[in-house]
């Protein structure tokens, strides 16, 4: 399994990249939100990929982070969505957006990704709703990738990786520790986070405690 490759950006496609490294080129299908990350034709980029093997094809798709390809993964393994629907889904929303939406039940956030229809979307809230804390709780250092080939240019080359929150996860712990569902402690999560970005850990369980409150 090929899990990062590090290298130089060589060119640009409407859906995928070229990246040499040492001089062998590989070709990486991207979702628009991490074509728009990426930088400049001739500057250094690393990616997290996934590897796809078919009969007729092997594919590498690439992401900014590990929560991302993580979720390309499990996406693929809702019944309809394919590859390139996951990395729609993605690029609509990004890692964190699926992250609340499958958490919230949001199937409306799901269809609005190009190719993705009302159906498929409910099926995808259906299917991965309680995988959705393992994924919020994922971190971006390249020591999550544990057991994935590394391909590497060299060690000037690999840029920053961003890190998810990480009072998001210490609240899933806590909440879970408390005895809630993984689903709905991510769904509380989520829209703690949804109405206040950046809250640190205490206030995100007060005010995820606050929502999972009985009402009345």
């Amino acid at each position: 399994m090929i899990g990062k490759i590090s290298g130089i950006l060589d060119y640009r496609a409407t859906d995928h990249v070229l990246i040499d490294v040492r001089g062998v080129g590989y070709i990486v299908f991207v979702s628009d939100r991490t074509m728009a990350a990426l930088p400049r034709v001739g500057e250094a980029v690393a990616l997290y990929t996934d590897l796809l093997v078919r009969e007729d094809v092997m594919q590498l798709f690439g992401f900014t982070t590990l929560a991302e390809k993580e979720w390309h993964r499990l996406l693929m393994t809702v019944q309809g969505v394919g590859a390139k629907a996951a990395l729609s889904i993605q690029g609509a929303l990004g890692p964190d957006g699926v992250s609340r939406a499958v958490a919230l039940g949001d199937w409306n956030a799901i269809a609005r990704a190009k190719g993705v229809g009302p159906k498929t979307a409910q099926k995808v809230i259906l299917d991965l709703k309680d995988k959705a804390p393992s994924v919020m709780a994922i971190g971006g250092s390249v020591a999550q990738a544990m057991g994935d080939e590394v391909i590497e240019a060299s060690p000037r080359v690999v840029r920053p990786v961003a890190q998810s929150n990480p009072a998001q996860s210490e609240a899933l712990s806590a909440l879970a520790n408390l005895g809630y569902a993984p689903g709905e402690a991510a769904g509380a999560v989520a829209q703690a986070l949804g109405n206040e970005a950046g809250l640190e850990t205490g206030a995100l369980i007060r005010a995820a405690l606050k929502l999972l409150a009985p009402k009345g």
